[in-house]
Protein backbone atom coordinates (compact mmCIF):
# COMPACT_ATOMS: atom_id res chain seq x y z
CA UNK A 1 0.00 0.00 0.00
CA UNK A 2 1.56 3.31 -0.87
CA UNK A 3 0.12 6.67 -0.54
CA UNK A 4 0.74 8.89 -3.20
CA UNK A 5 -0.08 12.20 -2.42
CA UNK A 6 -1.31 14.07 0.71
CA UNK A 7 -3.02 17.45 1.43
CA UNK A 8 -3.41 19.83 4.25
CA UNK A 9 -5.88 22.50 5.56
CA UNK A 10 -6.30 24.04 8.35
CA UNK A 11 -4.52 21.13 10.02
CA UNK A 12 -2.47 22.00 13.33
CA UNK A 13 0.09 24.69 11.73
CA UNK A 14 -0.75 24.30 7.98
CA UNK A 15 -2.64 26.67 6.19
CA UNK A 16 -2.93 24.93 2.84
CA UNK A 17 -0.36 22.52 1.84
CA UNK A 18 0.65 19.24 -0.62
CA UNK A 19 2.71 16.69 -0.37
CA UNK A 20 3.81 14.10 -2.56
CA UNK A 21 5.78 10.44 -1.69
CA UNK A 22 7.85 8.50 -3.08
CA UNK A 23 7.09 4.66 -2.82
CA UNK A 24 10.07 3.71 -0.51
CA UNK A 25 11.66 6.10 2.24
CA UNK A 26 10.78 9.37 2.59
CA UNK A 27 12.49 11.62 5.29
CA UNK A 28 10.55 14.91 6.60
CA UNK A 29 13.12 16.96 8.06
CA UNK A 30 13.87 20.40 9.23
CA UNK A 31 14.16 22.20 13.04
CA UNK A 32 11.64 21.22 16.23
CA UNK A 33 8.16 22.86 16.13
CA UNK A 34 7.84 22.73 12.33
CA UNK A 35 4.74 20.63 11.62
CA UNK A 36 7.13 17.64 10.74
CA UNK A 37 4.93 15.04 13.44
CA UNK A 38 1.91 17.10 12.10
CA UNK A 39 2.17 15.77 8.79
CA UNK A 40 3.32 12.32 10.22
CA UNK A 41 -0.16 12.85 11.94
CA UNK A 42 -2.62 13.64 9.43
CA UNK A 43 -1.19 10.22 7.75
CA UNK A 44 -1.88 8.28 10.46
CA UNK A 45 -5.44 9.98 11.02
CA UNK A 46 -6.59 9.22 7.52
CA UNK A 47 -5.88 5.36 8.24
CA UNK A 48 -7.49 5.06 11.49
CA UNK A 49 -9.55 7.99 12.31
CA UNK A 50 -7.83 8.48 15.45
CA UNK A 51 -4.57 11.14 16.57
CA UNK A 52 -1.82 9.66 18.62
CA UNK A 53 -1.41 12.57 20.42
CA UNK A 54 -4.91 13.97 21.22
CA UNK A 55 -8.23 13.05 22.52
CA UNK A 56 -10.54 14.96 20.88
CA UNK A 57 -10.61 16.11 17.08
CA UNK A 58 -11.08 19.86 17.32
CA UNK A 59 -7.40 20.54 18.59
CA UNK A 60 -6.62 19.05 15.40
CA UNK A 61 -7.92 22.24 13.19
CA UNK A 62 -5.60 25.04 13.30
CA UNK A 63 -6.22 28.24 15.72
CA UNK A 64 -8.51 30.45 14.44
CA UNK A 65 -10.14 28.45 11.32
CA UNK A 66 -13.69 26.84 11.46
CA UNK A 67 -12.74 23.13 10.59
CA UNK A 68 -9.71 20.89 9.30
CA UNK A 69 -9.48 19.12 5.94
CA UNK A 70 -7.64 15.96 4.99
CA UNK A 71 -6.95 13.98 1.83
CA UNK A 72 -4.78 11.53 0.20
CA UNK A 73 -4.70 9.19 -3.05
CA UNK A 74 -3.32 5.77 -1.91
CA UNK A 75 -2.34 2.83 -4.23
CA UNK A 76 -2.90 -0.96 -3.11
CA UNK A 77 -3.34 -4.02 -4.96
CA UNK A 78 -7.12 -3.20 -5.29
CA UNK A 79 -5.78 -0.44 -7.00
CA UNK A 80 -6.46 3.41 -6.73
CA UNK A 81 -8.44 5.36 -3.86
CA UNK A 82 -9.39 8.80 -2.31
CA UNK A 83 -9.67 8.87 1.07
CA UNK A 84 -10.98 12.65 2.84
CA UNK A 85 -12.04 13.96 5.79
CA UNK A 86 -13.50 17.32 7.05
CA UNK A 87 -13.07 17.80 11.01
CA UNK A 88 -15.26 20.19 12.88
CA UNK A 89 -15.05 21.30 16.51
CA UNK A 90 -18.46 18.90 16.86
CA UNK A 91 -17.60 16.35 14.01
CA UNK A 92 -16.01 15.24 11.05
CA UNK A 93 -17.12 13.37 7.59
CA UNK A 94 -14.96 11.05 5.73
CA UNK A 95 -14.90 9.93 2.25
CA UNK A 96 -13.90 7.20 0.01
CA UNK A 97 -14.13 7.89 -3.58
CA UNK A 98 -16.48 10.80 -2.95
CA UNK A 99 -18.67 8.69 -1.15
CA UNK A 100 -19.79 10.09 2.59
CA UNK A 101 -18.48 7.03 5.20
CA UNK A 102 -21.62 6.75 7.48
CA UNK A 103 -20.29 4.23 9.85
CA UNK A 104 -16.95 4.40 12.23
CA UNK A 105 -16.52 0.85 11.55
CA UNK A 106 -16.33 1.43 7.21
CA UNK A 107 -13.43 4.30 8.01
CA UNK A 108 -11.13 1.38 9.27
CA UNK A 109 -9.42 -1.01 6.41
CA UNK A 110 -8.99 1.32 3.43
CA UNK A 111 -5.35 2.40 4.03
CA UNK A 112 -3.59 0.83 6.21
CA UNK A 113 -0.56 2.40 9.21
CA UNK A 114 1.85 1.94 11.84
CA UNK A 115 3.05 4.42 13.78
CA UNK A 116 5.84 4.68 16.19
CA UNK A 117 6.89 7.85 18.01
CA UNK A 118 8.53 8.24 21.32
CA UNK A 119 5.37 8.17 23.28
CA UNK A 120 5.51 4.75 22.05
CA UNK A 121 7.61 4.03 25.10
CA UNK A 122 4.41 4.02 27.15
CA UNK A 123 3.24 0.33 25.53
CA UNK A 124 6.52 -0.41 27.43
CA UNK A 125 6.43 1.67 30.35
CA UNK A 126 2.87 2.48 31.42
CA UNK A 127 0.01 0.46 32.76
CA UNK A 128 -2.18 -2.34 30.93
CA UNK A 129 -4.55 1.05 28.99
CA UNK A 130 -1.66 1.51 26.54
CA UNK A 131 -1.09 -1.83 25.46
CA UNK A 132 -4.67 -2.87 25.25
CA UNK A 133 -5.20 0.80 23.39
CA UNK A 134 -2.01 -0.79 21.02
CA UNK A 135 -4.34 -4.36 20.56
CA UNK A 136 -7.52 -2.42 19.89
CA UNK A 137 -5.99 0.34 16.95
CA UNK A 138 -3.97 -2.52 15.55
CA UNK A 139 -6.88 -5.30 15.52
CA UNK A 140 -9.67 -2.84 14.53
CA UNK A 141 -7.84 -1.86 11.07
CA UNK A 142 -7.84 -5.53 10.23
CA UNK A 143 -10.84 -6.97 11.65
CA UNK A 144 -14.09 -4.48 11.58
CA UNK A 145 -16.06 -7.37 13.87
CA UNK A 146 -13.10 -6.56 16.37
CA UNK A 147 -14.34 -3.01 16.41
CA UNK A 148 -17.85 -3.73 16.11
CA UNK A 149 -17.75 -6.18 19.18
CA UNK A 150 -15.27 -3.69 21.04
CA UNK A 151 -17.42 -1.21 20.57
CA UNK A 152 -20.76 -2.99 21.37
CA UNK A 153 -18.89 -4.48 24.62
CA UNK A 154 -17.61 -0.94 26.20
CA UNK A 155 -21.47 0.69 25.57
CA UNK A 156 -22.75 -2.48 27.72
CA UNK A 157 -19.92 -2.16 30.29
CA UNK A 158 -20.75 1.31 31.07
CA UNK A 159 -24.38 0.64 31.62
CA UNK A 160 -22.98 -2.59 33.50
CA UNK A 161 -21.37 -0.06 35.86
CA UNK A 162 -24.02 2.18 36.31
CA UNK A 163 -26.68 -0.43 37.52
CA UNK A 164 -23.98 -1.81 39.78
CA UNK A 165 -23.77 1.96 41.46
CA UNK A 166 -28.08 1.51 42.29
CA UNK A 167 -29.42 1.11 45.83
CA UNK A 168 -31.60 -0.89 45.11
CA UNK A 169 -30.22 -4.23 45.18
CA UNK A 170 -33.15 -6.75 44.42
CA UNK A 171 -33.41 -4.40 40.85
CA UNK A 172 -29.29 -5.38 40.63
CA UNK A 173 -29.11 -8.70 41.15
CA UNK A 174 -32.23 -9.39 38.80
CA UNK A 175 -31.05 -7.35 36.08
CA UNK A 176 -27.17 -8.32 35.81
CA UNK A 177 -27.86 -12.00 34.23
CA UNK A 178 -29.61 -10.00 31.38
CA UNK A 179 -26.68 -7.59 30.86
CA UNK A 180 -24.04 -10.16 31.36
CA UNK A 181 -25.63 -12.88 28.81
CA UNK A 182 -24.88 -9.84 25.96
CA UNK A 183 -22.03 -8.27 27.31
CA UNK A 184 -20.09 -11.68 27.30
CA UNK A 185 -21.05 -12.07 23.72
CA UNK A 186 -19.06 -9.15 22.55
CA UNK A 187 -16.54 -9.86 25.42
CA UNK A 188 -15.59 -13.67 23.69
CA UNK A 189 -15.17 -11.75 20.25
CA UNK A 190 -12.42 -9.27 22.02
CA UNK A 191 -10.44 -11.77 23.86
CA UNK A 192 -10.17 -14.06 21.42
CA UNK A 193 -9.36 -12.15 18.77
CA UNK A 194 -6.37 -10.71 21.16
CA UNK A 195 -5.05 -14.04 21.78
CA UNK A 196 -5.29 -14.82 18.40
CA UNK A 197 -3.55 -11.42 17.24
CA UNK A 198 -0.60 -11.77 20.13
CA UNK A 199 0.08 -15.36 18.97
CA UNK A 200 1.28 -13.89 15.75
CA UNK A 201 2.60 -10.86 17.14
CA UNK A 202 4.99 -12.51 19.80
CA UNK A 203 7.13 -14.79 17.52
CA UNK A 204 7.70 -11.98 14.79
CA UNK A 205 8.41 -9.25 17.52
CA UNK A 206 11.08 -11.63 18.87
CA UNK A 207 12.62 -12.17 15.59
CA UNK A 208 12.82 -8.45 14.68
CA UNK A 209 14.23 -7.87 18.59
CA UNK A 210 16.97 -10.11 17.87
CA UNK A 211 17.83 -8.43 14.18
CA UNK A 212 18.11 -5.28 15.74
CA UNK A 213 20.40 -6.37 18.78
CA UNK A 214 21.93 -9.08 16.69
CA UNK A 215 20.79 -11.80 18.86
CA UNK A 216 21.75 -10.04 22.65
CA UNK A 217 18.43 -9.94 23.80
CA UNK A 218 15.42 -12.05 23.69
CA UNK A 219 11.76 -10.35 23.84
CA UNK A 220 9.28 -12.28 24.58
CA UNK A 221 5.49 -11.40 24.50
CA UNK A 222 2.49 -13.27 26.25
CA UNK A 223 -1.33 -12.83 27.21
CA UNK A 224 -2.34 -12.91 30.85
CA UNK A 225 -3.87 -16.94 30.42
CA UNK A 226 -6.95 -16.88 32.01
CA UNK A 227 -8.90 -16.28 28.41
CA UNK A 228 -8.03 -19.05 26.66
CA UNK A 229 -10.20 -21.60 24.07
CA UNK A 230 -12.56 -20.83 21.47
CA UNK A 231 -14.84 -17.97 21.46
CA UNK A 232 -17.76 -20.60 22.82
CA UNK A 233 -15.81 -21.39 26.04
CA UNK A 234 -14.82 -18.10 26.73
CA UNK A 235 -18.00 -16.79 26.52
CA UNK A 236 -18.99 -19.32 29.01
CA UNK A 237 -15.82 -18.23 31.03
CA UNK A 238 -16.28 -14.97 31.10
CA UNK A 239 -20.01 -15.39 32.12
CA UNK A 240 -19.53 -17.44 35.17
CA UNK A 241 -16.63 -15.35 36.31
CA UNK A 242 -18.98 -12.03 36.30
CA UNK A 243 -21.91 -14.16 38.12
CA UNK A 244 -19.35 -15.40 41.06
CA UNK A 245 -18.66 -12.15 41.43
CA UNK A 246 -21.61 -10.06 41.56
CA UNK A 247 -20.88 -8.83 45.27
CA UNK A 248 -17.63 -8.37 44.39
CA UNK A 249 -18.37 -5.77 41.63
CA UNK A 250 -21.39 -4.28 43.50
CA UNK A 251 -19.07 -3.06 46.50
CA UNK A 252 -16.69 -1.71 44.20
CA UNK A 253 -19.17 -0.18 42.00
CA UNK A 254 -17.66 -1.63 38.61
CA UNK A 255 -16.63 -4.60 36.51
CA UNK A 256 -13.33 -5.76 37.98
CA UNK A 257 -12.97 -8.44 35.28
CA UNK A 258 -13.46 -8.72 31.52
CA UNK A 259 -11.00 -7.74 28.25
CA UNK A 260 -11.47 -4.41 29.63
CA UNK A 261 -8.68 -5.23 32.21
CA UNK A 262 -6.36 -7.76 30.17
CA UNK A 263 -2.91 -7.10 29.89
CA UNK A 264 0.56 -8.52 27.97
CA UNK A 265 3.71 -9.65 29.76
CA UNK A 266 6.67 -8.52 27.79
CA UNK A 267 9.63 -9.75 29.06
CA UNK A 268 13.56 -9.22 28.06
CA UNK A 269 15.59 -11.82 28.74
CA UNK A 270 13.38 -13.53 31.07
CA UNK A 271 12.87 -9.97 32.66
CA UNK A 272 10.03 -7.47 33.63
CA UNK A 273 10.14 -5.04 30.68
CA UNK A 274 8.40 -2.37 32.92
CA UNK A 275 10.15 -2.94 35.90
CA UNK A 276 14.29 -3.48 34.31
CA UNK A 277 14.29 -2.53 31.14
CA UNK A 278 16.72 0.79 30.35
CA UNK A 279 15.59 3.07 28.35
CA UNK A 280 17.60 2.24 25.37
CA UNK A 281 15.73 -1.35 25.90
CA UNK A 282 12.60 -0.13 25.94
CA UNK A 283 12.83 1.79 22.64
CA UNK A 284 13.89 -0.97 20.99
CA UNK A 285 11.39 -3.55 22.34
CA UNK A 286 8.49 -0.85 21.63
CA UNK A 287 10.18 -0.77 18.41
CA UNK A 288 10.07 -4.30 17.72
CA UNK A 289 6.50 -4.54 18.46
CA UNK A 290 5.94 -1.72 15.69
CA UNK A 291 7.58 -3.76 13.28
CA UNK A 292 6.05 -7.35 13.86
CA UNK A 293 2.52 -5.27 13.58
CA UNK A 294 3.96 -4.35 9.93
CA UNK A 295 4.55 -7.87 9.21
CA UNK A 296 0.99 -9.24 10.14
CA UNK A 297 -0.56 -6.67 8.11
CA UNK A 298 1.41 -8.40 4.96
CA UNK A 299 -0.13 -11.29 6.57
CA UNK A 300 -3.45 -10.69 7.07
CA UNK A 301 -3.72 -7.92 4.27
CA UNK A 302 -1.66 -9.20 1.70
CA UNK A 303 0.24 -6.08 1.18
CA UNK A 304 2.61 -3.90 3.37
CA UNK A 305 0.94 -0.81 5.40
CA UNK A 306 2.40 2.26 5.55
CA UNK A 307 5.23 2.69 8.24
CA UNK A 308 5.49 5.96 10.32
CA UNK A 309 8.32 6.49 12.07
CA UNK A 310 8.11 9.58 14.02
CA UNK A 311 11.56 10.81 15.63
CA UNK A 312 12.71 7.58 15.89
CA UNK A 313 16.73 8.00 14.28
CA UNK A 314 18.00 10.34 16.90
CA UNK A 315 17.82 7.61 19.78
CA UNK A 316 19.48 5.00 18.27
CA UNK A 317 22.68 4.19 17.55
CA UNK A 318 24.72 4.13 14.33
CA UNK A 319 24.02 0.01 13.90
CA UNK A 320 20.08 -0.26 14.60
CA UNK A 321 19.77 3.00 12.94
CA UNK A 322 21.12 1.01 9.73
CA UNK A 323 19.59 -1.90 10.85
CA UNK A 324 16.23 -0.08 11.08
CA UNK A 325 16.44 1.27 7.80
CA UNK A 326 17.44 -2.16 6.44
CA UNK A 327 14.61 -3.46 7.94
CA UNK A 328 11.93 -1.17 6.04
CA UNK A 329 13.21 -2.19 2.48
CA UNK A 330 10.23 -2.08 0.34
CA UNK A 331 7.89 -1.05 2.88
CA UNK A 332 6.82 2.66 2.05
CA UNK A 333 8.32 4.52 5.13
CA UNK A 334 7.84 7.76 6.67
CA UNK A 335 10.33 9.16 8.44
CA UNK A 336 10.75 12.28 10.45
CA UNK A 337 13.89 13.84 11.54
CA UNK A 338 15.82 17.33 12.03
CA UNK A 339 19.15 16.27 10.12
CA UNK A 340 17.96 14.44 6.54
CA UNK A 341 21.86 13.69 6.19
CA UNK A 342 22.62 11.96 9.35
CA UNK A 343 19.04 9.87 8.86
CA UNK A 344 19.84 8.76 4.97
CA UNK A 345 22.38 6.30 5.86
CA UNK A 346 23.46 6.23 1.96
CA UNK A 347 19.77 5.18 1.05
CA UNK A 348 18.03 6.27 -1.67
CA UNK A 349 15.33 8.58 -0.11
CA UNK A 350 13.18 11.46 -0.90
CA UNK A 351 13.48 13.82 1.34
CA UNK A 352 10.93 16.49 2.32
CA UNK A 353 11.57 19.70 4.02
CA UNK A 354 9.41 21.54 6.19
CA UNK A 355 9.49 24.66 7.55
CA UNK A 356 6.96 26.79 9.66
CA UNK A 357 4.00 24.67 8.71
CA UNK A 358 5.05 24.97 4.90
CA UNK A 359 6.44 21.85 2.77
CA UNK A 360 9.60 22.57 0.64
CA UNK A 361 9.96 19.17 -1.73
Amino acid sequence: MRIKNLNLKNFRNYLSESVEFADGLNILHGRNAQGKTNCAEAVFYLCTGVSHRCKRDKQLIKYGEEYAELSAVAEGRYGAMELSVKIFENGREFRLNGNKITKTADILGNLFGVFFSPQELRLIQDGPDERRKFLNVSISQLSKPYYVALSRYNRILEQRNTLLKERDMEMVYASLPVWDEQLCKYAAVVAYKRSEYISMLAPLAKEAHAFLTDGAEILEISPEKKYKGEQAELEKKLFDELSNNYERDIRLGYTASGPHRDDIDILIDGKDAKTYASQGQTRTAALSIKLAEVEIFKQLSGEYPVLILDDVLSELDLPRRKKLTERTKGIQTIITCTHAERALCGLDSKKIKIEGGKIKQ
